[in-house]
Parts: structure tokens; C-alpha cells; sequence
């Protein structure tokens, strides 16, 4: 493995576990899937320039849109949720309340 993909599979790796295990606030939360995304938008341009393939040119620009989809999504939530419970930690919301 070469440092360039152990530093990406890491960073992926880094970020799923932050998600997993620290769970306390929504934004965290959200930033750990930021990493991840940027992991893997870097990892996937890397590997479209590295195999000189033009078919795959365009799938790190896809990734791209999605994870701004996916932050965008997230802030929104982010903001509904203080809005509605005056917090971001996840312990305090309840689905069965919702």
C-alpha cells in the first residue's frame, strides 16, 4: 500500500470512527461525514488521474455534488433541530416525540 492510499484509507477509517463513537452532538456528527466525503473525492480524483480513464473524469465531480447535497441537508436539520429543541445533542431527541 502506498502512503498517498494510506493516507486517504486513514482518513476515511478516522472519520467512521468518529462518527461511530462520538456521538454526542449533531454537528460532529456532521463533520465526521464531511471528512469522509473529502476522503473520498480526493481518493476517487486520484484514481481517475492515476488510470488516465476520462469515463471515470466526471464521478468526482458527481461525489462533489452529493456530499453538498448532503451538507446543505444536514446544516438544515442542524438548524430545525436547536430551532425546535434548543440543542444539538442527540441523546436529548426522542423519535417517539417527533
Amino acid at each position: 500500500m502506498t502512503p498517498t492510499h494510506f493516507s486517504f484509507s486513514s482518513a476515511f477509517i478516522l472519520g467512521l470512527m468518529g462518527l461511530a463513537f462520538h456521538r454526542a452532538h449533531l454537528l460532529s456528527a456532521l463533520l465526521c461525514l464531511e471528512g469522509m466525503m473529502l476522503s473520498l473525492f480526493i481518493a476517487l480524483a486520484l484514481w481517475a488521474l492515476q488510470f488516465e480513464a476520462t469515463g471515470f473524469s466526471t464521478a468526482p465531480l458527481l461525489l462533489l455534488a452529493f456530499s453538498a447535497c448532503e451538507a446543505s441537508t444536514g446544516l438544515a436539520l442542524l438548524v430545525a433541530t436547536v430551532r425546535t429543541h434548543g440543542t444539538n445533542r442527540l441523546q436529548s431527541l426522542n423519535l417517539l416525540q417527533c
